[in-house]
């Protein structure tokens, strides 16, 4: 594994501009790269920078999928309706990060061999059609949680245009709601690997019942979800303001059996909440936080943030 360096925010965009000022330089910033491979999940972030690309771009804008048995069946279906809605072309390829003992065996490294597969399925589908850049949705507030595939980004040129430009999760929901799109408010749903401790061995199965946990979940009406995998153990994370609903009898019993049913033992609910990457506070050293935009593959960049005029082929 080479060394990569990382090109920092800074000074990209001013803190006080509005999400209309920096959704005006996204929409120039894409313009000048003339074409694009947008790494797409449906969700809100790389949502709207699909649906810009696409305005900006049209058929020079590339949407494409990495499926996986670690993205839900659920969020594929949900992702290519939306891209329907405005008229995006996307592909979906096909990436086999279980066959690489690396990911399975879950270290803390995980997320950099699931990037690197997928990146180099992206390479392969940007050299096709002469793409001048990869670019994906991450976002300025994703600086705040452990992140190791920013390094598999860096080592394969992607850009992340709405981090560059400074995009919080409040601006990136303003402009999809301004937008219009499916999206808007729909919450963050990250692989499934990531409901698995460090540690423990990932497999098809393990992937499999954690969504049929979170389909039980999502069934009886909550939103911000997730089912941690601990075993036996299934430890529900939802909303601070929904626990009083597991006081009702018939929803309890509702959502225990259909975990059981989908393969645990015993359920249990987590007293804190929910909290986006709550597993990653067993990871000791954050080594990348803050390290968003990959080194440009051409020679010079004008400054910190901004995406290059053409990618290396």
């Amino acid at each position: 594994m080479t060394s990569t360096s990382f090109i920092r925010i800074s000074g990209a965009s001013p803190e006080h501009a509005t999400w209309q000022e920096r959704l005006a330089r996204l929409r120039r910033d894409l313009d000048g790269l003339g074409s694009v491979v947008v790494a797409y999940s449906g969700g809100v972030d790389s949502s709207l920078l699909l649906r810009v690309a696409v305005e900006v771009l049209g058929e020079r804008a590339l949407g494409v999928i990495g499926r996986s048995d670690s993205y839900a069946e659920s969020e594929l279906g949900l992702a290519l309706e939306q891209a329907r809605t405005f008229g995006a072309r996307v592909e979906i390829v096909t990436t086999g990060e279980l066959a690489d003992p690396r990911f399975r065996s879950n270290a803390t490294d995980r997320c950099y061999h699931c990037k690197t597969e997928l990146y180099r399925e992206l390479d392969e589908v940007a050299r096709k059609m002469g793409a001048a850049a990869i670019v994906d949705g991450t976002i300025a507030d994703d600086l705040t949680d452990w992140r190791p595939g920013r390094k598999a980004a860096a080592e394969h040129g992607v850009r992340s245009p709405l981090a560059e430009l400074g995009f919080t999760k409040a601006d990136v929901r303003a402009a999809a709601a301004d937008y219009g799109l499916a999206s808007r408010d729909k919450p963050a749903s990250p692989c499934l690997a990531s409901r698995i401790p460090y540690g423990t061995e990932i497999s098809r199965e393990i992937l499999q019942q954690v969504e049929r946990g979170e389909q039980v979940l999502r069934d009886a009406g909550f939103l911000d979800l997730r089912v941690r995998y601990h075993g036996d153990i299934a430890r529900l994370e939802v909303a601070l303001c929904d626990l009083p609903r597991f006081a009702d009898p018939a929803l309890r019993k509702f959502v225990v059996e259909g975990l059981k049913a989908a393969g645990f033992r015993y359920v249990t609910v987590d007293l804190e909440g929910f909290r986006s990457g709550s597993l990653n506070a067993t990871v000791g050293s954050i080594t990348d936080s803050g390290a968003i935009s990959p080194s440009s593959p051409v020679a010079t960049v004008a400054r910190p943030g901004t995406i290059p005029a053409k990618r290396s082929v």
